[in-house]
């Protein structure tokens, strides 16, 4: 399946959603996934959201953007699951936008630090436009931050053993006294 990438349409959306358009874009990936929205912004989307859906009963795909893109934007991870389970309806029912759809999927995994899922839909999108510095940023984010974890982990796990071959030696002490 081809996938259609509206670059200028988005950009417009973008910017009335107030995030960067590809042209202002932050190169600091630390800066992208801190960036977190006001209550007052997040509250001023979601009203537009609530209005078309009980007004409309149906939503626009460009609202629906734009307040996911709020809700992956909250310091609360309530809010950032409740943007991702927008963005994959979007991803679902507008295929031929998924390409912005999977970036900010792994924004929003990647802020929630669910790497793997995150990871995932890195890939997904480099399959579909493999040379996007943004995304590649966030590749290399994502696996310095794997690798923080595997080295946390590991040494956990290596302290964990040499407490265990203690107890286990002073068991065995113990024993022959």
């Amino acid at each position: 399946m081809d996938i259609v990438i509206k670059t200028e349409a988005w950009d417009e959306v973008l910017s009335n959603c107030c995030m960067w358009s590809s042209k202002d874009t932050p190169t600091n990936m630390e800066e992208i996934l801190s960036d977190t929205i006001t209550p007052q912004e997040l509250e001023k989307f979601e009203k537009v959201y609530m209005k078309e859906l009980h007004e409309k009963k149906c939503v626009t795909a460009k609202t629906q953007f734009e307040y996911a893109w709020c809700l992956i934007r909250s310091k609360y991870g309530a809010d950032i699951n409740n943007g991702i389970k927008i963005f994959e309806g979007l991803c679902k029912d507008n295929p031929d936008d998924k390409r912005d759809y999977i970036y900010y999927l792994a924004i929003a995994y990647c802020r929630i630090k669910d790497l793997p899922t995150s990871q995932n839909y890195v890939k997904a999108f480099l399959e579909i436009e493999p040379n996007n510095q943004q995304v590649l940023l966030l590749d290399e984010y994502i696996e310095k931050e794997m690798s923080k974890e595997f080295k946390k982990d590991a040494a956990i796990a290596g302290g964990a053993l040499l407490v265990f071959g203690g107890l286990l030696g002073l068991g065995f002490a113990l024993a022959k006294k």
